[in-house]
């Protein structure tokens, strides 16, 4: 094996900031505010740590397990991310087809650079459409679009009332499209890989607002802001789940009553997610409320948000998660090496499930359970327990 062959995710991010520029890079790692959140999901599971079980049999693992009915090899999706063609040409669908290949859902963004139609028309994988509300006669189009492209997963994303307050992009004026300035000029000469993809193929567009029907200025007012629907509210979203016929997911949940309501009026599953710490900086973990959610619905419940390893995803299954959603960790694959880097992510994101299964003494995901973790609360050891030799 090579000396520099990426061994984790964290390779993979070194290998992203080496080749994209400053503002581009920032943009893709970057939070919201002074950026506590990114390390408070972090903090969270490495709070966490496993409780191994031996003398079990583990010379097989089985990782796959089954969503909504369909049989997946592992319990992981791609999240939907916005601008992915600024990381790489043709981004989303680099994504779409790695997911496809290894057998697991691709969740298309509202904030794509590849239309709705287009991916479906190019990329044969399972692939389900995010809905951002930017105005609500915007969102029935979309997802009238979704629908009649033959997308059968809905997932409305509710977590965007308002924008987060993303210093990093403020301070380096990241815009869609990118204003030459002299900075970004000089970023560019200084990362020529990525500044010839994009001479070559062009800045990405926002390609599901290029075809929209914007006759009203309402609907062009709401284009031009980029501002989300901050009326959206649960009567609304009693009127989405009227409006699409098929699986509906509501993603953005940090409060276990949030998805016991949602459930109660017909919503299929439920993604817990603070957005990757991109919203609100002073934010909780969804791994802070997993247990609690899955003890109290019955439907799927997914999280997402600072997950990084195999470990990870495995302390949110221990937990009752259903599947993972992965955003930064793929879009570093794919920021370093495109839709080969995608593959190798995956790839040992599989294999670190597999492995840390093999450690902790659980020869399949199905017979994971919380008797696997220890607390954070249980991590150190009381004072009667301690003696001096």
């Amino acid at each position: 094996m090579s000396r520099s062959m990426p061994l984790n995710v964290e390779d993979y991010r070194r290998l992203a900031r080496k080749r994209l520029p400053r503002m581009i890079y920032d943009y893709l790692d970057g939070g919201a505010e002074q950026e506590t959140g990114l390390g408070h999901n972090r903090e969270v599971f490495e709070g966490l740590r496993f409780r191994p079980r031996r003398l079990v049999n583990v010379s097989q693992r089985d990782l796959s397990t089954t969503l909504f009915g369909q049989a997946l090899p592992m319990p992981l999706l791609i999240a939907p991310t916005g601008l992915n063609g600024a990381f790489w040409a043709n981004g989303d669908l680099a994504l779409a087809r790695s997911a496809a290949r290894a057998g697991i859902p691709f969740v298309l963004s509202t904030a794509s650079n590849i239309s709705i139609e287009e991916l479906a028309r190019q990329c044969d994988g399972e692939l389900w459409f995010q809905l951002y509300v930017v105005h609500r006669n915007l969102a029935e189009q979309m997802v009238k679009r979704a629908l009649a492209a033959g997308y059968r997963t809905l997932v409305l994303t509710t977590d965007v009332g308002v924008n987060g307050y993303r210093e990093r992009d403020l301070r380096n004026d990241f815009k869609m499209p990118m204003r030459y300035t002299p900075d970004v000029l000089l970023q560019g000469c200084l990362h020529p890989r990525w500044s010839f993809d994009l001479l070559r193929h062009g800045m990405p567009q926002l390609a599901n607002f290029a075809s929209v029907d914007a006759s009203s200025l309402e609907v062009q007012a709401a284009l031009m802001s980029r501002q989300m629907d901050a009326t959206f509210d649960w009567d609304a979203l009693a009127w989405l789940r009227e409006l699409w016929p098929h699986r509906l997911l509501v993603k953005g949940l940090l409060d276990p009553e949030d998805a016991v309501r949602c459930v109660a009026m017909g919503i299929d599953g439920v993604i817990l997610s603070n957005h990757g710490a991109r919203q609100l900086d002073a934010c909780i973990s969804p791994m802070q409320v997993l247990a609690d959610t899955v003890a109290r619905v019955l439907s799927p419940v997914l999280i997402d948000s600072g997950f990084r390893s195999g470990a990870d995803i495995v302390k949110a299954l221990t937990l009752g998660a259903d599947a993972v959603l992965l955003g930064r960790a793929t879009l570093y694959g794919l920021a370093a090496a495109g839709e080969a880097g995608v593959d190798d992510v995956l790839r040992l994101l599989k294999a670190e499930i597999d492995r840390t299964l093999a450690h902790i003494g659980c020869p399949s995901i199905s017979q994971l359970s919380p008797d696997f973790l220890i607390p954070p609360s249980h991590l150190s050891a009381p004072a009667s327990a301690c003696h001096s030799r």
